[in-house]
């Protein structure tokens, strides 16, 4: 696990970014094409502003995978995570396919449908990041570790859907969904490159378990300790807690 330490959010999302752009591009160069995964949420803000604007990336030559999204919640809401990529993302760049979690209708159907599409790809870059419970994509403690489904409905639990509200994508807690349609810990584990982009205090004590503590489906970004290929990217303020920041 590298870890780089950048001087404010917007230099994390800038150095996000350009190593994540880099290794679209060599995706593209030694095979042909690359198959991203992308996360939402405000850790992801400044990083998409900059990586639809990177240099000589080909998206024509790019599938991406949308990571998670909420059951229930209309395309049209505020909150929706396909709205927050097809506005930040898709329309900005000429991608060959974007896959979205549709939520609305029939999920377990939902489920099935992108399990069959993502079998067929292997992910060389999953841009995400780390929520203030330490969840990964909205896998919630305790994470399921063992599952191989590439995509599951999940149970968000408080602290999660209290993020939600904090970020100001709700208006109340009540109004958060209780169920999601997320990636796997598994199925973004298999990703040959993991960029990581978490700024913000409120997620020091998420950084802090899930780097320098046990891996644990309590944390469950912590099962990043165990991947080759994992950058990630922290403020002074989500790495204040580090022994390594001392």
């Amino acid at each position: 696990m590298k870890v780089v330490i950048c001087k404010n959010k917007i230099e994390l999302g800038q150095k996000a970014a350009h190593d994540g752009a880099e290794l679209v591009r060599n995706a593209i160069a030694g095979n042909g094409s690359a198959n991203i995964i992308l996360a939402t949420g405000a850790s992801q803000f400044e990083m998409l502003k900059v990586l639809v604007e990177a240099p000589e990336v080909d998206w024509g030559r790019v599938v991406g995978f949308h990571l998670d999204e909420y059951v229930g919640l209309p395309v049209t809401h505020p909150a929706s995570f396909r709205k927050y990529l097809r506005e930040r993302f898709v329309e900005r760049v000429p991608i060959k396919e974007f896959h979205y979690i549709d939520g609305e209708g029939d999920v377990e159907a939902e489920r099935r449908r992108l399990n069959e599409i993502i079998r067929k790809h292997s992910i060389d870059v999953a841009f995400d990041g780390i929520g203030e419970n330490g969840h990964l994509a909205f896998n919630d403690p305790p994470a399921d570790f063992e599952t191989e489904q590439p995509y599951i409905i999940v149970d968000l639990d408080e602290k999660c859907r209290k993020q939600q509200v904090g970020e100001g994508w709700f208006n109340s807690f009540d109004e958060v969904p209780k169920q999601a349609v997320s990636m796997s810990i598994r199925q973004i584990m298999k990703s040959r490159a993991v960029i990581c982009a978490c700024p913000d205090k409120r997620k020091v004590e998420a950084v802090k378990a899930c780097m320098e503590g046990p891996v644990s489906p309590y944390a469950p970004a912590s099962i990043l300790q165990e991947h080759g290929a994992v950058t990630i990217y922290l403020d002074p303020d989500s790495a204040s807690l580090l022994d390594s920041s001392e």
